[in-house]
């Protein structure tokens, strides 16, 4: 079974062009209606206004600092979040006595993850580091949980007997069976749990720090600048984009080749 149909009528150009050119676009409408309805610097600013804000923050370094923030708080909490949530989810998956217990607890706090967990974060960790990974790590474990049981639930139970009755210990059926079968559901959990985390840490780090991108979109507003606004906004977009594209989507694509239902093309 092939994964898709490349015949789409991309093939006789670059990829990249195709995933640039709505943004390409989009930019000459902004700078277009800006200068054409003579739109204040104060309501929305231009596409120059924000190119230069940005070389403004690589030279003096605030903006590798603001970034390099944030994507640490990212990592750390979407890390914690991973190594608790699939053994968890492992858990549910093959035990009915723990599913039966935390199905309800999961399917309650899921409503809370992210940003719901700021004010409590902060009493808890104080303003900072660990305040802002507790909301991360919020907002991308139920995620992994739900995904991870998903997974172990589509394994068919034929499979399991088989390799119990070769002899395999219960660890190495979790290891060998269970674990490659949910791993494709598992990515896409990490891939989706990722989105809500950014959207976590600009909420958190507009409140509970005074580092990151989020922190710097809020000190912009105090002081009418909205090119530092524009450009946090779309520094964030682009990142998620970069990573989901170059490094969650490839590696999603590879764990469905191996060990899902889909061969390369």
């Amino acid at each position: 079974m092939r994964s898709a149909n490349r015949s789409d009528g991309r093939d006789g150009l670059p990829a990249f062009f195709w995933a640039a050119a709505p943004f390409v676009v989009l930019i000459l409408l902004w700078q277009l209606v800006v200068e054409l309805f003579d739109v204040s610097p104060l309501v929305f600013p231009s596409v120059p206004a924000v190119l230069r804000a940005g070389l403004d923050g690589l030279a003096d370094g605030s903006l590798a600092a603001h970034v390099g923030a944030s994507l640490l708080r990212v990592a750390t909490g979407t890390a914690l979040a991973v190594l608790v949530a699939v053994p968890l989810g492992m858990a549910m998956g093959t035990q009915r006595g723990i599913a039966a217990f935390f199905t309800p607890l999961l399917r309650f706090f899921s409503v809370l993850a992210g940003i719901a967990w700021i004010p409590i974060a902060t009493l808890w960790f104080g303003y900072g580091f660990g305040a802002i990974v507790f909301v991360i790590f919020n907002a991308v474990f139920f995620v992994v949980t739900y995904n991870t049981v998903l997974g172990v639930s589509t394994i068919p139970i034929e499979l399991r007997r088989a390799a119990a009755s070769l002899g395999a210990a219960r660890l190495a059926i979790v290891r060998e069976v269970l674990l490659p079968g949910a791993l494709p559901n598992i990515v896409t959990g990490i891939r989706t749990g990722l989105g809500f985390a950014w959207r976590g840490l600009i909420a958190a780090e507009m409140i509970a720090t005074s580092t990151g991108l989020g922190y710097m979109l809020f000190l912009a507003r105090d002081f009418y600048r909205t090119e530092v606004i524009v450009l946090g906004m779309i520094l964030v977009g682009a990142i998620w984009l970069a990573l989901d594209r170059l490094l969650l989507a490839p590696l999603e694509r590879r764990t469905i080749e191996r060990w899902g239902l889909v061969r390369p093309t």
